[in-house]
């Protein structure tokens, strides 16, 4: 059954969008696909993306900044799944490398190490060729560089 969708004025829409946007950092993006769900038409989209940005509700360096940081400490991700996510929320090449010196040179190779010792244990492979295979595939779908990967398998396969 066709539901109507409720239609909003654009104070209306931007005090929604504001309490969309004080939850959590979000990128241009999302919140103009949020207001074409809301069924705003482009130029309210852009009057209120521009009051938001004016009010400092968005701020896409801030936005890639605290992804990158979450993104690496809480999923454990590596720079290239990190630069892909934000290229796919279409970020500035600027954004990204600013968000990715947010990461620690150290806390990056002393978590890629932690990650795949931890795996290491975890594959049951008695063949090492198929466990050196399947530790690469997870380190690299979590996107850490192949060439840390392939140092880090030589070393702890023997």
């Amino acid at each position: 059954m066709y539901k109507p969708q409720p239609s909003y004025t654009i104070n209306e829409a931007t005090k929604k969008i504001e309490y969309f946007c004080a939850y959590q950092d979000r990128c241009h993006k999302e919140v103009s696909q949020k207001l074409k769900e809301m069924g705003m038409i482009p130029i309210a989209i852009d009057t209120i993306l521009n009051t938001l940005i004016q009010e400092n509700y968005l701020n896409e360096e801030r936005f890639a900044k605290s992804f990158a940081r979450g993104k690496f400490r809480i999923k454990k991700w590596g720079k290239r799944r990190i630069i892909n996510e934000l290229k796919q929320r279409e970020i500035s090449k600027y954004n990204i490398n600013t968000a990715l010196k947010e990461i620690d040179a150290d806390d990056y190779l002393n978590t890629l190490h932690a990650l795949a010792v931890k795996r290491t244990e975890a594959i049951k492979e008695t063949n090492i060729q198929k466990k050196r295979k399947k530790l690469a595939d997870y380190l690299l779908y979590r996107g850490w560089e192949s060439n840390l990967v392939y140092e880090k398998i030589t070393e702890l396969i023997k």
